[in-house]
C-alpha cells in the first residue's frame, strides 16, 4: 500500500509525529551529506521499520531542508516532521496490509 502525502490528513500526521517521538536515530548524516550509502541505510531502515527518525549534522537550515526534501523526493517516503537536525520520515512497507508495522487511523 503507497501513501501519498495527499492522502494522509493532518490528524494522520499527528499521530505518525507522537509514534516518532519515542524513536532514537536511525541514521545520522554526517559532513559528506547524503551519499548513495546513506540514501542506501535509509531505504533499508524504512523497509525494516516504516518510521524512521534521522539525524543530520551541521547548523546550516537550508542545508536540512534540502536535504529533507531530497531524501522524501529519492525514497519515495513521507515528510513526517523537521524539527532542528532531526527529520521524520514514513514509508509503508511493500508487505501485506495486515502485517504492517504502523497502523494509521483512519479520518
Amino acid at each position: 500500500m503507497k501513501l501519498s502525502i495527499a492522502k494522509l490528513t493532518t490528524k494522520q500526521i499527528t499521530h505518525l509525529r507522537g509514534l516518532a517521538h519515542s524513536l532514537n536515530p536511525v541514521v545520522m548524516l554526517g559532513n559528506n551529506g547524503l551519499t548513495e550509502n546513506v540514501l542506501k541505510e535509509i531505504e533499508l531502515n524504512l523497509n525494516a521499520h516504516e518510521l524512521i527518525k534521522v539525524q543530520v549534522a551541521g547548523d546550516d537550515r537550508v542545508a536540512r531542508k534540502a536535504i529533507y526534501d531530497e531524501i522524501t523526493a529519492k525514497t519515495n517516503a513521507i515528510a513526517v516532521h523537521h524539527i532542528g537536525k532531526q527529520l521524520v520520515f514514513y514509508r509503508a512497507s511493500n508487505t501485506v496490509k495486515e502485517s504492517a508495522k504502523i497502523h494509521i487511523p483512519k479520518l
